[in-house]
């Protein structure tokens, strides 16, 4: 491998809480390790798998080990971006239906696609990204 990022993880206060939001925001799935609080995610077809090439990486659910973050505050940590196929604007609305609140407001940035962020239930904050501006234009440098 050539330094690629091929794991992330979420932290999260209430576990099942955020498995069912991200399970029924993007369809992911979640899988717990025995009696561990740690959930392994598998993103869909298309994924890093170990010494095996993708187009997307699979992550982990782990139990915050302290507070959510407070509303407002600044990202501590990293953060991740979901690549849409669809339409983002869509994606962004069953987010914030969900219980996800806006981080940024979905926007164009030209050469690049649509972009928003989201906070999750548990103060999260990640991504949506589509290849095609509001108007349909298909941009070339996601």
């Amino acid at each position: 491998m050539a330094n690629l990022v091929v794991h992330f993880e979420i932290q999260a206060s209430d576990p099942q809480r955020l498995i069912d939001f991200y399970g029924d925001l993007f369809g992911w799935t979640f899988t717990q390790f025995g009696d561990m609080t740690y959930w392994a995610i598998d993103t869909g077809d298309g994924a890093i798998g170990l010494n095996e090439p993708g187009r997307g990486i699979n992550g982990g659910l782990t139990q915050r080990q302290g507070p959510a973050p407070e509303r407002g505050a600044p990202v501590n940590g990293s953060n991740f971006v979901v690549g849409v196929d669809g339409s983002v604007d869509e994606l962004f609305q069953k987010g914030l239906e969900l219980g996800g609140t806006e981080a940024l407001p979905l926007a164009d940035m030209q050469g690049v696609g649509r972009v928003g962020y989201l906070l999750d239930p548990d103060g999260n904050v990640f991504g949506l990204i589509s290849p095609t501006l509001s108007d349909g234009t298909p941009q070339t440098g996601t």
